[in-house]
This record gives C-alpha cells, structure tokens and sequence, in this order.
C-alpha cells in the first residue's frame, strides 16, 4: 500500500497531454529550400530536437499513464479493503453495544429481583421483629438468629451488587477498548488517505510545472516560426515583381511594344484542341474588358488549318483588339495568322515563313481525288486572303514563292515581312508586363495555363534521328506546317 505514493510526477503531464486537444500532433515541417541559412539550419536542428523531445516525453508519457492507471487500480482496491474492513469493524461494534445493552437489562433485572427480595425480606424482618416484640423473651434466640440471616442475606445482596458492577465495568472497559481499537483504525484509514491526496497533489504540482515548461518551449517555438514565416514571406515577396501589368489602348509606340497580362501563348505545332484554348482565352478576356488580347508566338511551324481558321474567326470576332506578336518563327498556318490579323509586330530578326499547303492522301482514286479537292480548297481559303493584304494574286504568291527557294518555302525577316505586308510593325523592344513572376520559382508564361497539355514528345527512330509524332487530324483537316526535314510525322 505504501509503495503506491511513490508514483514518478511525470505521470500527471501525460494525463494533461492526453486531454488537451492536439497534444500529440506533429507540427507539418516546411518543405527545406535548396540552400539553408544559418538561422534555418539552426531552426531546423532545433525543430528536430524538439520533435525527439516530444517523442520522448510522449514515450515516458504512456509510461507514466500505465503507472498512474495501476495505482489508481492499486488506490481503489485497498479504498474497497479499508471500506470492507471499516464495515466489519461498524457491525462488531453494533454487536457488541447489543450484547451490552442485553447484558445490562439482564443487570438491571437482577437488581429488581434481588431489590424486591430485599424488600420482601425487610417486610418479613419487621414483619418478625413486631412478632418477636410481641413474644415473650423466651423467642430472643429466633429472634437473634433471623436477625442474623437477614445481615447474611444482605450481604449477600452487596456481594451479588459487587460481582454486578464487577462485569459492568469489565463489560464497558472492553468496549471502550474496542471503540479505541476501531478510532485507531479510522485514524489510520484516514492517514493513509491523506498520504494518497498529498500525493495526488504533489502529481498536480509535478503537472504544472511541465505545463509551464511545455508553454515556454512553445512559446519559443512559435516564436522561430513567426521570424522564419516573416523571412518565407519576404523570399515570396522577391519571388514576384510586385508590380501591376501595364494596359495600354496604344501599347505600341516608338518602336516598343508593352504586352500586359491580357496574353495568350501559341507555341509549337497548332494541333487539336488549340484552337479550343485559343478561343476560350480571347472569350475570356473579351468578358474581363476591351483592353488588346496579345497572341505571342515564339515560334510555330504552323499545323491544323481547322484550328487554325477557329484561331482566325475568333481574332475577327473579338470585341477588344487582337495583337500578334512573332518573337522568333512562324510558318505555314502560324504565318498565315500573322499576316490575317488586324494588327501584328515581329522582332526584326524574326522570321516569316509562307508556302503552298502540303499533305498526304490515301485511298482509291475517287477518294484521293476528293481528298485533293478538298486540300486545294483549304489552300485557297488560306492563301488567298494573305495575296490579297499583300496585293497580289494567289498565282503571283505561289509564284513568288518558288522564285524565293527551290522548295517554295518563302522565308523573310521581320523588318522585311513589313514591307511584303505580312507584319504591320517591327518592334525593336517588347516589354512583358504581364510576366510578375520569378521565372526560377514557376513556369515562365508561354508554357503556363492549359498550353502545356499540348507539349509533344520528343521521340528516336532507329536511325538516331529525333522525331514529334503529331495527332490523328479531324475529318477533311490537314496539316499546314513547316517540316523540311521530316521532324513532325
């Protein structure tokens, strides 16, 4: 019973820990940078000192739970023997007052007894004494001698009153006894109690304390984490421009162009679904305001002349000017979107590249007759319009085409695709306002947004040469791209 008090004070912080709501979670660690600083590596080596500590404490914890619930269990079981034996010592004790209750009715019975002998031999002593009076002197013998039995007879009473007070008093000192023997008991019970509150109270204090010093050590850590939040959120703030894009109803002055964030990228081939992310974007934009739509081209080979013509319709469609920027290399249908739009600039070192639509067909004859009706067609509705803003006719164009190059790839610079009216403008600077981001930290914007889905993978054939291998086309589209050397199949 004694050993139950020495229970480690530790004990009692599990017990709090195990209240207190989100005790035992683990804080989530930051994702690390690339290179620590000296206040993060020393957070970091703190952070992990502290996670050890709470693995500890949590693990002595348990440890001290498991003490706690079995003396707890140990308290209760000598609560119930204390209780158990206390309740004996009440019935012995309720006992022993019947018996002594009993015995001194019996007492007193006696002595009502013997007392109304006593009277009764009073009554016939006097009763005597007036007949010896009234005998002659010849009866003072019987009188002497009753005189003498009435002396025995009370002394004989005296006696059996002495023996009565004899066994009252031995009667009451043993049950003074017993009720001493049962208030050293209590006495006992009630120090032991004592003894387990006091101990129960030094485990409150013990709790405390670890209270104090788990507060502290919070406090500490939260205070590491607010100075190392506050230095995250300034590297967030280096992280952007923290500028606002530029938007302008004249973006093109002097020779500079400023493109706000109102952009749309169109780079790589022109393949199925483009057209759809083209569209949606100057939708979007043309519900936002009628501020110019900038569509930059890094460089396309061209590609699908049905997005491509959606690319056109929805230039045509839209309420806020549509800007066509070429930075390096447009060919085929992204040339074509070039020269179609309302306005365009090119780099002076960009280059424009037109000629005649080129495509495969399969099939009987009547098929591939069709198919190649089909193809002229698309030709004529493409091409037709580009000779047209460059006065000329369509027989002209392809015939300039082939004075060009062998190939009637019809190539020029941006400085001189203004003078064939394929670009209205030459920018010699282009300011991207639209761009707030560090380009390190996230995807620069011409492979932002759904324009990375149409990303192509770069493949090897078996003679080592490098190949993209483009998408099935829609019924009656073809492909009008630029590919002298076979590398989109």
């Amino acid at each position: 019973m004694k050993n139950t008090y020495l229970v480690p004070a530790a004990a009692a912080l599990l017990f709090c820990v195990l209240t207190l709501p989100g005790a035992a979670q683990e804080q989530p660690a930051p994702r690390a940078p690339a290179q620590l600083t000296p206040e993060q590596a020393e957070l970091s080596k703190i952070t992990t000192e502290n996670q050890l500590a709470d693995q500890k404490l949590k693990k002595k914890l348990q440890q001290l739970n498991s003490d706690k619930e079995e003396l707890k269990a140990q308290y209760d079981l000598e609560l119930q023997k204390q209780r158990a034996k206390t309740a004996e010592l009440e019935a012995e004790l309720a006992r022993t007052a019947s018996e002594n209750k009993l015995a001194e009715e019996k007492r007193k019975a006696e002595i009502a007894k013997l007392e109304t002998e006593y009277q009764k031999l009073s009554a016939q002593n006097r009763l005597s004494g007036e007949q010896a009076r009234a005998l002659s002197s010849a009866q003072g013998d019987e009188l002497g001698r009753l005189t003498l039995e009435n002396k025995l007879a009370e002394e004989r009473a005296k006696k059996l009153m002495t023996d009565l007070a004899l066994r009252m008093t031995t009667l009451k000192a043993e049950n003074d006894l017993k009720a001493e023997q049962q208030r050293m008991d209590l006495i006992a019970d009630a120090k032991e109690r004592n003894a387990l509150d006091l101990g129960m109270k030094r485990l409150d204090l013990e709790e405390r304390k670890l209270k104090i010093d788990k507060l502290a050590l919070d406090s500490r850590l939260n205070k590491i984490n607010s100075d190392l939040d506050l230095r995250t959120r300034k590297e967030e703030w280096k992280k952007e421009s923290n500028s606002d894009p530029v938007y302008s109803d004249k973006p093109f002055t002097n020779g500079k162009l400023v493109i706000s964030d109102r952009r749309i990228s169109l780079d790589g081939p022109i393949i199925s679904g483009v057209g759809d992310y083209v569209t949606d974007n100057v939708n979007y934009f043309n519900n936002i305001s009628t501020q110019p739509i900038f569509i930059v081209i890094d460089n396309s080979p061209g590609g699908s002349v049905m997005e491509g013509q959606r690319i056109l319709k929805a230039m045509q469609s839209s309420k806020a000017p549509i800007y066509v920027v070429v930075k390096s290399f447009a060919a085929s249908m992204a040339a074509a979107i070039t020269t179609l739009a309302d306005r365009s600039y090119a780099y002076p070192n960009a280059v424009i590249l037109h000629h005649q639509m080129s495509s495969g067909i399969w099939g009987n004859m009547t098929q591939m007759k069709e198919q190649l009706e089909l193809a002229r067609e698309w030709d004529r509705r493409v091409n037709i319009p580009v000779a047209k803003k460059m006065g000329i006719s369509l027989d002209e164009f392809r015939k300039k085409m082939y004075e060009k190059n062998s190939d009637g790839d019809w190539q020029e610079f941006g400085d001189k695709a203004v003078e064939l009216k394929w670009v209205d403008q030459v920018a010699d600077k282009i300011e991207e306002t639209g761009i707030t981001k560090n380009p390190e930290e996230a995807p620069p914007a011409r492979t932002s947004g759904r324009m990375r889905k149409f990303e192509l993978e770069e493949k090897t054939d078996e003679k080592g040469q490098r190949y993209i291998s483009l998408p099935r086309l829609q019924p009656f589209d073809f492909y009008f791209i630029h590919n002298p050397d076979r590398y989109y199949r």
